[in-house]
């Protein structure tokens, strides 16, 4: 997952990246706003934050022009500004979410996952989720591949959910777990192997790419590349 990441401050910086290098993340740095507002105009991200206080134009700015030309991008202002006008402002401006510094990145991971699952949901289109020739129909629950029907059951077929809904970020075993059998769930379990690799045999030991991919001591990505 490519994120964008607008902030002046070399320590706050180096504590997002630290604290959440086992999500997966691409971090692009900008130190001030003209350089965010280019970046954001190049390339693709699956999420900005923005800090509003930076050199050149404000975060603020920076927001304003990206939806002119992203409305869909999610975007997450984090500020030491924490007056409710602040808040305000930035919210009216159309970011999604608004943290203040300062925070815990236990929170702010949070967040930006919330805000991610939020984005995917949008990128539905007729309740069907694709990746590569995979395809998954939410209502009536038929998942193919190569146009060949694949059939699940049902707890194959929310833990395939939860994968393709978090499409290219590494999804570790706890959070699979919690999404697919629960916080009651025993969490010294490997029930997640179990069931990834009953998915694996169905939707890629005869096709290519492989979609699911092992990410060693943290857990599972879905993604096309090999």
């Amino acid at each position: 997952m490519k994120i964008l990441l607008l902030e002046d401050e070399p320590k706050v910086i180096s504590i997002i990246k630290r604290g959440l290098e086992g999500e997966g993340y691409d971090f692009a740095v900008a130190m001030d706003g003209y350089t965010a507002l280019k970046l954001a105009g190049l390339h693709s991200f699956d999420l900005i934050i923005l800090d509003i206080m930076v050199p050149g134009i404000n975060g603020l700015e920076v927001c304003g022009n990206i939806r002119r030309f992203d409305p869909n991008v999610p975007i997450l202002i984090l500020s030491a500004l924490n007056s409710t006008e602040d808040v305000v402002k930035g919210l009216d401006i159309h970011a999604d979410d608004y943290m203040t510094k300062p925070f815990k990145i236990a929170e702010l991971g949070a967040r930006m996952r919330s805000l991610i699952r939020r984005s995917n949901r949008h990128k539905i289109e007729d309740n069907t989720i694709s990746l590569a020739d995979l395809k998954m129909d939410l209502v009536t629950m038929e998942v193919t591949r190569n146009n060949k029907i694949i059939s699940l059951t049902s707890t194959e077929f929310k833990l395939l959910e939860h994968l393709m809904m978090n499409q290219k970020r590494v999804l570790p075993r706890l959070d699979i777990l919690e999404a697919v059998w629960g916080y009651e769930f025993n969490i010294g379990t490997n029930v997640v192997d179990v069931y990834i690799n009953y998915l694996r045999k169905k939707i890629d030991k005869d096709f290519e790419p492989k979609l699911i991919h092992t990410v060693v001591g943290v857990g599972y990505v879905m993604k096309a590349a090999v």
